[in-house]
């Protein structure tokens, strides 16, 4: 039997004028090259677009690795591929909970070592409105530290941030780009993901001096 394999796209769309986290400027995308002017510059009936795009590197679903916390941490040019993709994945379900608040508890019987673990909240259900922005699902500091305690080597989250932005020693973020685990946030569509038997990629451009990137962050569920 032939194995198949099936695709399934967690990242949110990039779009001009979005807002991803209030208070960063929105994306401009635009034309460099428009199809239009550059008929001068090719034969007749050849023309092509260059694209331009002024962002912040936290837009859409996005990645931070260690450089974003860390001065001298690994930058996106320096994490390690085996690190942000082809990872085997887990998904924690904890929508519906009554707390804000995601403590180790939500963890309790479920594998991580070696796995992306991501947080499945249902938060992504209001993106681009303003509840986004507000009483937004986040992990303790006890979770964050349970998941590098347990080996955990990504850690996702289909939320605002992975923080409680309330707390400006931000020590989610701390604990795991400290032990060099990346951190993906803005996730979507986790609820298409099995619990367990996928793979999870989220490989950024290579881009030396930079800690954060927005990435096409995707599972692959193999079948047959």
């Amino acid at each position: 039997m032939t194995e198949k394999r099936e695709f399934i796209d967690l990242s949110h769309t990039i779009e001009s004028g979005m807002v991803t986290y209030k208070g960063l400027p929105a994306p401009l995308i635009c034309d460099h090259l428009s199809f239009e002017a550059s008929r001068a510059l090719y034969a007749p009936g050849t023309e092509f677009q260059i694209g331009r795009i002024d962002m912040v590197a936290n837009t859409g679903t996005y990645i931070d690795t260690p450089a974003h916390r860390y001065r001298g941490g690994d930058d996106l040019s320096q994490v390690p591929l085996d690190r942000v993709t082809a990872l085997p994945g887990v998904v924690v379900r904890v929508s519906g909970t009554k707390t804000r608040a995601i403590d180790t508890t939500a963890f309790d019987g479920v594998e991580v070592a070696g796995r992306a673990v991501l947080v499945q909240t249902n938060w992504d259900r209001h993106w681009r409105t303003d509840q986004y922005f507000e009483g937004h699902p986040f992990l303790t500091e006890a979770a964050a530290t349970y998941l590098r305690d347990r080996g955990a080597v990504l850690v996702g989250i289909d939320s605002m941030n992975i923080d409680y932005t309330g707390d400006g020693r931000r020590p989610v973020h701390t604990t795991l780009l400290g032990a060099g685990i990346p951190i993906v946030e803005h996730l979507t569509r986790l609820e298409a993901v099995p619990v367990e038997g996928f793979e999870f990629c989220a490989p950024p451009p290579k881009v030396k001096g930079m800690g954060t990137f927005p990435v096409r962050a995707h599972a692959i569920v193999r079948r047959g």
